[in-house]
């Protein structure tokens, strides 16, 4: 199964505001930047409880028909969900990083989106990333929530490509090469 990230930060490397807003990666301009080339190769989404509860403010469902599995140790009320008039399978899932991707892997599914920033700093700190994308926007916030935590070890990056856009986001892809 791959499993891959697809982020913006700002130029400092936050994911979001310590509040838990992102409204500063508006500073990219609404351009189109690969993301709708990458979702359309992904079958499921892994995301935190947190990041989910953000998406549940959404005025649409930003998924589509694809299987989203909601990390949290405890319970969480999927029905909100209905407000978006989903119809398709959100579940809540717990476990290490490994577990989750051996069992999506058997369920079939190929391409594992990863979300958030504790669960993308979980899945890469136990070696389940493959692909990250990085789109950073030109704004600097000072603080916030960091893209990176600490790390067991270095992660070496082989660099796939770097685009530039007319707004100054600049989106880097990388794949993640094994220990």
């Amino acid at each position: 199964m791959l499993t891959s990230v697809f982020v913006g930060t700002s130029l400092d490397g936050f994911i979001a505001r310590l509040d838990g807003s992102f409204d500063f990666l508006d500073a990219a301009g609404n351009i189109p930047h690969g993301y709708d080339e990458f979702i359309a190769t992904v079958d499921c989404l892994v995301i935190g409880r947190k990041t989910f509860e953000i998406i549940l403010g959404f005025p649409d469902w930003p998924y589509g028909n694809r299987q989203v599995i909601v990390l949290s140790s405890h319970p969480i009320d999927l029905s909100p969900v209905r407000a978006h008039h989903v119809e398709h399978n959100v579940e809540q899932m717990s476990g290490s990083p490994g577990e989750i991707c051996t069992n999506l892997a058997a369920r079939g599914l190929k391409h594992a989106y990863v979300d958030g920033g504790i669960t993308v700093q979980r899945f890469l700190s136990a070696g389940m990333v493959q692909r990250i994308t990085i789109s950073r926007v030109p704004v600097l916030i000072g603080q916030g929530i960091p893209l990176f935590g600490s790390l067991p070890h270095d992660i070496h990056l082989r660099h796939i490509a770097t685009r530039t856009y007319p707004t100054g986001l600049v989106k880097t892809e990388y794949e993640i090469l094994p220990k």
